[in-house]
């Protein structure tokens, strides 16, 4: 009966709801999905661009691999994603700025991200891309069926947030005392498997819970959601590839 009646109410957009009881109109919650989409979709693109070319231009890799303004510029690039999210957590509603704080964020994470690959074999490179996209496509669609038949992923933030503070300090400890090869393939399974449900969480938020105002927010959890992804994934192949 309540089906009925919503499509009876919702002629006009001709879009159904996107999960049981859902009071907002399903017309405005998917042009706010197809523009989160669309935001991330240029976020990656920016990456791809960014870390082909640091790691393509030898020179840049070289530069900070052996000197120490590299060394200097390689840790603020590292420090840089962390400080901007400070001005566009009180900037993300004002245009543009929020969307030129949204691109130093991106170019800062995808120098990381390249300089990260440059030392890293093509072959690994290209396993970790093509796994990270099956996966994030795959998480994806289960969780928008999921949300269709009314399961809610709401409950995976607790166990998420704890299960990331034990990766941060199991990668705490790899970098004071390293353990070897083994313990860094299981750091890069444990960090996978930990931002899989990050990525099921965060897209059951953009389905459910974000607002309308909210969508840089939903871009950078679903962006970090996928460079994490490969970045893990990276680690494993790299690792096993040794």
């Amino acid at each position: 009966m309540w089906g009925q009646s919503w499509g009876k109410n919702d002629v006009e957009s001709g879009q159904r709801p996107l999960y049981p009881m859902m009071l907002e109109s399903p017309e405005l919650r998917w042009s706010f999905i197809r523009k989160i989409y669309t935001i991330v979709s240029i976020q990656l693109l920016l990456t791809i661009a960014v870390a082909s070319v640091v790691v393509t231009v030898h020179p840049i890799a070289h530069f900070f691999a052996t000197t120490g303004a590299g060394l200097a510029l390689w840790i603020v690039l590292i420090i840089t994603p962390f400080i901007v999210l400070c001005p566009l957590y009180y900037y993300y509603q004002r245009h543009p700025v929020n969307y030129f704080l949204l691109a130093v964020f991106t170019v800062s994470l995808a120098f990381a991200v390249g300089l990260t690959c440059a030392y890293t074999s093509g072959k690994v490179i290209l396993e970790a891309v093509i796994l990270t996209a099956v996966v994030v496509v795959s998480l994806t669609l289960y969780t928008f069926w999921g949300a269709k038949r009314g399961h809610d992923f709401n409950f995976l933030g607790p166990f998420l947030f704890g299960a990331i503070m034990v990766l941060m300090v199991f990668a705490m400890i790899q970098i004071f005392f390293p353990l070897g090869r083994i313990t860094v393939m299981i750091y890069g399974c444990l960090a996978s498997l930990i931002f899989c449900g990050y990525i099921v969480y965060d897209t059951d938020n953009l389905i459910k819970r974000y607002t309308y105002d909210e969508y840089i927010w939903a871009a950078v959890a679903l962006y970090l959601d996928v460079i994490n992804l490969f970045l893990s994934l990276l680690t494993i192949f790299r690792a096993a590839d040794r």
